[in-house]
């Protein structure tokens, strides 16, 4: 009986492992296959800045992609607030807010994250953080932290954990 338990523990333990193993950072190659060359938001299409996407894929093999686009075409209302592109294939969490699967805007703005849907309409703000440990910033990119990670957009970051 004893040892029925050690194999169960044992099961639960490598699948738990498995499943944690599946979760990763997006290689560039990866990015480039996945991200779009442009995206449409707030009525009009910008052209999405490769070089400044970053994704991930959780352990059940659905991505998430974030990255910076050229707004220079958008109203000033729009562009001090909209700087990026979220897609996601699952639900996604930020300090207390949620998003389901889709498409938003987003903006880190006057010490908020703002995320929006398609229309350009506000879903959520939530404070963000600073970094100042971070050495060379750069525009965006997503780092693991713990079982959740780290939007950055310079030093400014936000804490996503992917479902």
């Amino acid at each position: 009986m004893n040892c029925n338990r050690k194999m169960i523990w044992l099961v639960v333990l490598a699948t738990i492992a498995l499943g944690q193993a599946g979760a990763q950072i997006l290689t560039g190659d990866q990015v480039k296959k996945a991200a779009p060359s442009s995206y449409f938001f707030g009525g009009q299409s910008a052209s999405v800045q490769v070089r400044n996407t970053a994704g991930l894929k959780n352990s059940a093999g659905k991505l998430v992609l974030a990255g910076l686009v050229d707004t220079a075409g958008y109203s000033t209302a729009i562009a001090e607030k909209y700087q990026g592109f979220l897609i996601t294939e699952t639900k996604l969490s930020f300090d207390g807010a949620t998003l389901e699967a889709g498409a938003y805007g987003f903006g880190f703005k006057d010490g908020k994250f703002v995320v929006m849907n398609v229309a350009s309409m506000d879903l959520f703000s939530i404070a963000s953080q600073n970094d100042d440990q971070v050495k060379h910033p750069v525009p965006l990119k997503l780092e693991k932290d713990g079982s959740s990670y780290r939007l950055y957009a310079g030093r400014k970051y936000v804490v996503v954990k992917a479902d």
